[in-house]
């Protein structure tokens, strides 16, 4: 017979173990959620510091208004009420590169600029080259750099300073975090204005410091977004607006002449 190791849960008649321990008895009622989803994705226990950062970025993406995602987990929760779980899945399915993999983005971006790089810098001034080569390199490759600018937070968004000093605060400011914050300090010497660091990649920054897996910092983030997700709809149930939203297209809609794509070509 084949074996399937696994260091997660298991189960016998009486018994369900979970990383080694007893699920019910050391787990339950005495292991917080965001601090048993990081223990999850690494198999070792975070510390109390690792902890409070690692809850402050599923804090910091749990909801942001009526995003994309947002709206389409109420407008398909209208369409199939029977299907929470259709509803949540269509929200979870819009986190790209545009809202929420960002998070991802920012944090696999900083990583393979620090890998380049070799050792970190030793201080300010040395972030500040290795920023400064970065933007540059990224301007020439008429490139975004992930992380910088939000499309409503243009003058700061709130969440970058307050998770850098809790990152701080802990201990837990690392490479990452130095690098993200010195692109927010050079980047208008080679674009000519400022942006904000947004608050995702900060988000990304911070988790990559923490050593979690760079391939899984777009789950964190959506692990995050359930929670706002299924806040969206227990508002939806309370006072829904998904109908309005619908309407407001279906009503408003108007008949134009087609527009067909070039044969072999590309439109626009």
């Amino acid at each position: 017979m084949p074996e399937y190791p696994t260091a997660l849960g298991a189960s016998t008649a009486d018994k369900i173990t979970l990383l080694g321990h007893d699920l019910a008895e050391d787990v339950m009622g005495q292991v917080g959620f965001g601090e048993l989803a990081f223990w999850l994705a690494t198999q070792r226990r975070p510390t109390a510091g690792e902890t409070r950062v690692f809850e402050a970025v599923l804090a910091a993406l749990a909801d942001h208004g009526f995003t994309p995602t947002a709206i389409v987990t109420r407008l398909t929760y209208l369409s199939a009420p029977d299907s929470v779980q259709g509803a949540l899945a269509a929200g979870l399915l819009g986190g790209g590169s545009r809202f929420l993999g960002v998070t991802e983005d920012c944090g696999r971006f900083l990583h393979a600029v620090l890998e380049s790089a070799g050792a970190p810098p030793e201080d300010d001034a040395g972030w500040d080259a290795l920023a400064l080569e970065t933007v540059r390199a990224r301007r020439e490759q008429r490139a975004f750099i992930p992380g910088l600018g939000h499309h409503v937070h243009k003058d700061g968004d709130p969440r970058t300073p307050r998770l850098m000093r809790i990152a701080a605060e802990e201990g837990l400011y690392g490479p990452h975090l130095s690098l993200f914050a010195a692109i927010g300090r050079v980047h208008p010497e080679v674009l000519g204005r400022t942006l904000p660091l947004n608050g995702a990649g900060a988000c990304g920054a911070a988790l990559a410091d923490l050593g979690l897996p760079l391939e899984l910092l777009r789950g964190f983030a959506l692990l995050a977004r359930t929670a706002g997700l299924i806040g969206q709809l227990a508002e939806e149930l309370r006072r829904p607006v998904a109908n309005d939203v619908f309407l407001s297209v279906d009503l408003n809609n108007r008949s134009v002449a087609p527009d067909p794509y070039p044969p072999g070509g590309t439109h626009g």
